[in-house]
């Protein structure tokens, strides 16, 4: 797990350090196409977003499925509190999206 967090670490790196140095002059005409990486920025946000949230909810599933297994006299608060925690799990998987999509929609060919 440590090489795997090292690894997207060293990646996350790179990618941030590439941008300057592939910055480009302003060109003389505006009919001239430059390839922006925001739209390639905006795809891979949404593709760790949607990651994160599919391990979130596994994560909660599994602990809230293991605590009712454990104690079932509390399966009624656990399910509202997993219910709760979901939705603003959901809520922010949304949010990290909808930036996303915005910074892919905004990107320049």
């Amino acid at each position: 797990m440590k090489t795997l967090q090292t690894l997207g670490l060293v990646l996350v790196a790179i990618l941030i350090m590439a941008t300057p140095v592939m910055a480009q002059a302003p060109s003389p005409s505006p009919s001239t196409s430059v390839f922006s990486g925001m739209a390639i920025g905006g795809g891979i946000g949404a593709g760790i977003a949607i990651l994160g949230a599919g391990i979130g909810f596994g994560r909660i599933g599994s602990a809230a499925l293991e605590s009712m297994a454990r104690q079932p006299e509390v399966a009624g608060r656990v399910q509202t509190g997993m219910i709760i925690i979901a939705a603003l799990l959901e809520g922010a998987t949304f949010f990290a999206l909808i930036v996303c999509i915005i910074l892919a929609a905004a990107a320049k060919f």
